[in-house]
């Protein structure tokens, strides 16, 4: 049976279950799923297609083949070398890593296989990670005299200052157990529990009212950046906000007359 053609196939597949959870899958296993020009244009597109939607709850970011992505297609870099076209890549992959971040809902990385450079920076941009105990994590730019610069920013938000340096100065793999010590991600299953693993995240999530999860992952990010005065007067802000909604007015009162909470989103 004739295969199809891989320009006629979408870079990335997309599912959408009832509960408003979005699966992504980057299909290009033949190229390790590499953040070339046409996987970061359906990336985008997908991402920006969720931030739309207000009936979505939780992306599942996966990957087909052994990779779950090897960073930036090198090959597609050096065909046309120019610092123009190399700064206008990186933008357009940090717009991508930083459309993740601003969505509205968790973004929970799927890692089946290797995530190098740029893919090791995906999952790093996800809010959440669940990995393979086959899986393994580098920076490895510095390997053919790039160094990881971009994907540095996001690595070192999620790992140590001195964790993150060597692993960008080094290029040196990390096994599945070693990302988790060092808080790049969450849980470490075996393949065959992968699915499991992510759903029982899934299902804590979509439990929640959206409208908690929305501003607490707004606020968690904004106030990571700013000054620890600054970040608690922006939280007691969101906290009374949150407060307000009927979602939590709800709660509230649920806890205090001892019964569950009767939320519609």
């Amino acid at each position: 049976m004739p295969q199809p053609d891989s320009a006629t196939v979408p870079f990335v597949a997309r599912e959408r279950d009832p509960r408003g959870v979005v699966r992504l899958t980057l299909d290009r296993p033949q190229s390790f799923n590499a953040l070339g020009e046409g996987m970061l244009e359906a990336l985008q597109a997908e991402l920006d297609i969720v931030a739309r939607d207000d009936s979505a709850r939780v992306v599942v970011l996966a990957a087909n083949g052994k990779a779950f992505c090897a960073g930036h297609d090198l090959k597609e870099m050096r065909a046309e070398p120019s610092q123009r076209g190399y700064e206008k890549l990186f933008a357009r992959c940090s717009r991508m890593m930083l459309a993740i971040q601003r969505l509205p809902v968790p973004v929970i990385a799927r890692v089946q296989g290797i995530a190098t450079a740029a893919g090791c920076q995906l999952v790093a941009a996800c809010d959440l990670a669940v990995a393979a105990n086959t899986a393994r994590f580098a920076v490895s730019g510095v390997n053919f005299g790039l160094f990881c610069s971009t994907p540095s920013v996001a690595l070192s938000r999620n790992v140590g200052r001195k964790a993150a340096f060597e692993m960008l100065v080094t290029g040196d793999f990390i096994s599945a157990d070693e990302a988790k010590e060092r808080g790049l991600v969450n849980r470490v299953v075996a393949v065959e529990a992968l699915d499991a693993e992510v759903e029982s995240l899934v299902a804590a999530i979509v439990s929640k009212p959206r409208v908690a999860i929305a501003m607490g992952k707004q606020l968690f990010h904004r106030q990571l950046e700013a000054d620890v005065e600054s970040a608690y007067e922006d939280a007691g802000r969101t906290m009374a906000a949150n407060m307000m909604e009927a979602s939590a007015l709800e709660g509230v009162q649920a806890f205090i007359d001892k019964r569950q909470p009767s939320w519609s989103g």
